[in-house]
């Protein structure tokens, strides 16, 4: 029997450092990756920091610093920040919502399964059933993810919408989404580099038509007896990119992780604001100055809400599979060696797809 199915077999139990030997960058807190409500405390003092992006894309040289200096510091203390007045019509989102649910309400799982995801470069692209988002943890959520070679953009003209979509009408609202946030990522990056006293444009041309995936998550109505003992909508994890981009969910049940007292924060912003979260390629760039920090997604406390489905879909920034990760710059002495992000990031997901997903490639 595999570590992985080892592991499965002990569900709720299972923590995350019992796959510390997947892991790419230094984790030392220890979690639960399913819930154990009766042993764990709620942070309600701690605000995760709002943070108004109109300070760079509106501001002078001092807002952009302003702006640089209030982000670096909440990714730097906690991992996440909320990013309002961020440009993107809130309009945009609500048609995605709406695509989502369509998607998945009127698609017949025979449709869906027959775009069940499978490796392309570094990311598994395509649908996940329910219980099936990793191979360690029965989630409850219906997924898909949508890479990069999912959508029309100029540079795939040989492109076939029905290779990544099962039906037409999708992929242009989505497209939607994925082109404003693509106006946001060098953005970000540059801020985050100015916080760490690094030329802001150091990562400009890794950024061009970056890699990134688009995860639409599905999580169906159920009633509340039907939550049983234990478990969780989506366990406990760290994101392995360099940040997500995640629009403020349909309804609550974000939390994250205070490392410094292990509670739980619920993180619940206004519509239309956007949160932003730095993930394992950020940690190990920085020297592990801006963690990636981990969250949960949780049972609503209204559970009136498990009435109807929860909907989200975060955005995950990459670079290209051949790029190397380093240590940025006058960061102190690296605490990791470079390695190429293909082998970086498929090392880390062979803890949730299994020990074959890794790569067998030089790390130079």
């Amino acid at each position: 029997m595999s570590h992985n199915d080892n592991i499965k077999d002990q569900g709720i139990d299972a923590t995350n450092q019992d796959f510390q030997r997947y892991e790419q960058v230094n984790k030392k807190q220890s979690y639960h990756l399913s819930e154990h409500l009766e042993n764990e405390e709620f942070d309600e003092d701690f605000e995760i920091k709002t943070i108004d992006f109109s300070l760079f894309s509106e501001g002078s040289l001092d807002g952009k610093m302003q702006f640089a200096s209030e982000l670096g510091d909440a990714l730097k203390e906690i991992g996440f920040a909320v990013l309002t007045n961020h440009g993107v019509d809130i309009a945009c989102y609500d048609k995605a919502g709406e695509k989502i649910r369509e998607l998945f309400e009127s698609t017949a799982f025979e449709e869906r399964i027959k775009y069940k995801a499978q490796r392309y470069g570094s990311v598994n692209q395509g649908y996940f059933p329910i219980k099936e988002t990793t191979i360690i943890h029965p989630d409850l959520v219906e997924g898909w993810v949508f890479c990069r070679r999912a959508f029309k953009l100029n540079e795939n003209s040989d492109y076939i919408e029905s290779n990544y979509w099962p039906r037409p009408g999708f992929e242009p609202v989505l497209r939607q989404v994925v082109l404003a946030h693509e106006q946001l990522i060098k953005p970000i990056m540059q801020s985050i580099l100015s916080y760490l006293e690094i030329d802001p444009h150091f990562y400009d041309k890794k950024l061009d038509r970056t890699n990134f995936g688009l995860r639409l998550n599905y999580y169906p109505p159920m009633a509340d007896q039907k939550r049983g003992k234990g478990g969780g909508r989506m366990l406990g994890h760290e994101d392995i990119d360099l940040f997500t981009i995640l629009p403020a969910c349909n309804t609550e049940g974000l939390q994250v992780l205070n490392r410094s007292n292990m509670k739980w924060i619920r993180l619940n912003p206004r519509p239309g604001d956007i949160i932003l979260n730095t993930g394992d390629y950020m940690q190990r760039i920085s020297n592990d100055i801006l963690p990636s920090t981990t969250h949960r997604v949780s049972w609503p406390e209204n559970y009136d809400r498990l009435l109807t489905p929860r909907l989200s879909f975060p955005m995950t920034v990459y670079i290209w599979e051949n790029e190397l990760l380093e240590v940025l710059p006058n960061l102190g002495i690296p605490k990791y060696k470079p390695i190429r992000a293909e082998k970086f990031h498929t090392s880390i997901t062979s803890k949730y797809y299994g020990d074959e997903y890794a790569i067998d490639v030089s790390d130079y």
